[in-house]
């Protein structure tokens, strides 16, 4: 009995440390393939979501600004002919 036990404890480490490795290799897989991508993405000269957002921010400041000059400017016309 004690050898049977000794046989499915000896398997259970087996199978654990299997598992280990597994998830092992499987993490190294991944942060492989995050890199490549990362060094594909650099090479294309894409632009980051930060990078988008920020000149995204930047246009709509200035289509306000302009929006609004463009109001003090019809303003100031108005008054100069009328």
């Amino acid at each position: 009995m004690s050898t049977n036990n000794r046989f499915f404890d000896d398997m259970s480490k087996l199978m654990t440390n299997a598992m280990g490795v597994a998830q092992g290799a499987r993490t190294e897989a991944e942060n492989a393939m995050k890199s490549w991508v990362d060094r594909w993405l650099a090479d294309r000269d894409f632009v980051t979501r930060e990078e988008f957002e920020a000149v995204r921010d930047m246009a709509i400041k200035a289509r306000t600004e302009n929006a609004e000059l463009k109001a003090r400017l019809d303003a100031l016309a108005a008054k100069i002919q009328g």
